[in-house]
């Protein structure tokens, strides 16, 4: 035994040397892409009935307020339009375009190191939303969101490992034209991360700006249609079962300018949708049929991710309550709906009603990321960051967001159970003529990298320890990594010449 000492001790230093290097992405515990779809909350025939339910709205109810191009497109394909102004889906219809649709898309990063891949039920995090607000965690109150909050969010996300993509989280408030909006907005968001962007367009009018601008950050029309780094999330329709005919039209020339496009149905259960968590769901997948009926006359085969994106509501109130369990089973239940007929999917998941980040707003994020990554979500989109049900946004908070999401990917990731995991010759080695426990044993110091996720934020230590340390602060820690990531400049800023070209074309608002 004792010759064995220090040969254990120098197998511990070199495991110890090992732990202090960044592992290979493939041996990392938690990464983006991992497959979940173990939780089921539907049953077959639920899921069965809830697809026929929806063909049936589409057949019988229709949607209504479709502009003049979509009419002829949608006609055009063997839609119906009605003497009330409503187009009609035949079945048949919805099952041939479903059968053209899309299927195991990729979402491009704009270095090649960070793209999505939308098959199965691979699991990627990320943000959106459109916060009109910043939470200012110092003073505890709420300002108007600028564009250099939407700037600064973007840095952090390209900093955090458990982010996975930066849809826009805020409205640029300091930037009254519209149009000068969309575009810096895509200009921020691209200047502060190379991982995939989503963007939105309020006016069709905007959209050959938008994507000029695009072309130029990618260095050619040709590039940007090779690798799209950004989607557009379009909210095609008002629910209840309506197109909203401007977005419509932006989405007919983002499809013809090479973008993916999320089509993203956003009704409020109890209000713009069936209160029950099965009635929203219901009208959230008719409208998202309708969109890929939609989409595929168009181009078929275009990147499309099925958008079912209901939001819960406090009927006591009338208020969003993005942080409930209805919340949780809602987007759950969407993500079940994806996977039956086989499209790439996202809904929204991590929304705290808390107005900041508190334990309330622990609880709501963790419960429906947690619920998303395991029923197997493709695009758990609004995942950090939200507050207040998506009326502010919070850089701490979207730092602390990524500790979350760590625990929930661990979740994701599951048991694995084969030969090495049942440990049968680590109990034996141990519980005769060992030590009698498993600290420090080979196996564990060999595992405990690539098994456990560690949080970087959440403290683990003992209250001796906590005292000893000065009792840290989680909000007041992530206050100091936000300043430490805005510190430094952004690796995902455009060259010098570039620059200098767009904001010689456009009028860009970030100094």
């Amino acid at each position: 035994m004792n010759d064995q000492s220090p040969r254990r001790s120098g197998g511990r230093e070199a495991r110890r040397a090992a732990r202090s290097t960044s592992l290979p992405d493939n041996q990392r515990p938690i990464r983006a892409g991992l497959s979940g779809g173990h939780y089921r909350p539907l049953s077959e025939s639920d899921v069965l009935r809830i697809h026929h339910a929806a063909l049936d709205a589409l057949e019988q109810i229709g949607l209504a307020d479709a502009p003049p191009s979509g009419v002829e497109i949608l006609t055009g394909a063997g839609a119906i339009l009605g003497d009330d102004g409503r187009i009609r889906f035949p079945r048949a219809l919805v099952e041939d375009m479903l059968a053209k649709a899309a299927r195991g898309i990729t979402l491009y990063s704009r270095d090649g190191k960070n793209d999505l891949d939308l098959s199965g039920t691979r699991v990627h995090y990320g943000t959106a939303g459109a916060a009109v607000h910043l939470v200012d965690v110092h003073g505890q109150h709420y300002r108007d969101s600028k564009v250099q909050d939407l700037h600064d969010a973007a840095r952090i996300v390209d900093k955090l490992d458990n982010l996975h993509f930066f849809q826009r989280a805020m409205v640029c408030r300091d930037i009254p034209d519209n149009r000068e909006m969309d575009l810096n907005s895509i200009y921020a968001s691209c200047a502060g991360t190379t991982k995939h962007v989503g963007v939105s367009f309020t006016d069709p009018g905007y959209v050959e700006d938008g994507l000029k601008l695009l072309h130029m950050i990618a260095g050619g029309e040709d590039k940007w249609r090779e690798r799209p780094f950004v989607s557009n999330s379009n909210c095609f329709v008002v629910p209840p079962m309506k197109f909203a005919t401007e977005s419509c039209r932006v989405m007919e020339k983002l499809i013809a300018g090479g973008m993916p496009i999320l089509l993203l149905s956003a009704g409020m259960a109890g209000a713009t949708a069936p209160s029950t968590v099965a009635g929203a769901i219901v009208q959230a997948v008719a409208e998202c049929l309708a969109g890929v009926v939609y989409v595929n006359a168009i181009k078929p085969g275009h990147p499309a991710i099925f958008g079912t994106w209901p939001f819960g509501l406090d009927l006591r109130t009338g208020a969003m309550t993005g942080g409930s369990g209805e919340q949780a089973l809602l987007t759950a239940g969407c993500a079940q709906m994806h996977q039956f007929y086989g499209l790439p999917g996202g809904a929204a998941a991590g929304i705290a009603d808390s107005k900041l980040p508190d334990m309330q707003a622990g609880w709501e994020q963790m419960c429906s990321n947690v619920m998303a990554g395991l029923a197997g979500l493709n695009m758990v989109y609004e995942a950090a960051g939200m507050h207040a049900s998506l009326l502010g946004f919070c850089h701490e908070s979207l730092i602390l967001g990524d500790d979350i999401i760590g625990q929930a990917l661990r979740c994701v990731r599951g048991i694995e159970v084969n030969d090495e995991t049942l440990a049968l010759d680590q109990i034996r080695e141990v519980c005769i003529g060992g030590s009698g426990h498993y600290l420090g044993t080979s196996a564990t110091l060999a595992r405990m990298q690539t098994d456990h996720v560690y949080p970087t934020f959440g403290d683990r230590t003992s209250p001796k320890e906590w005292v000893e340390k000065g009792k840290p602060d989680l909000v007041a820690r992530a206050v100091a990594r936000k300043e430490e990531i805005l510190g430094t400049v952004s690796a995902a800023r455009f060259d010098p010449m570039t620059d200098a070209e767009i904001r010689k074309a456009f009028r860009i608002h970030l100094a």
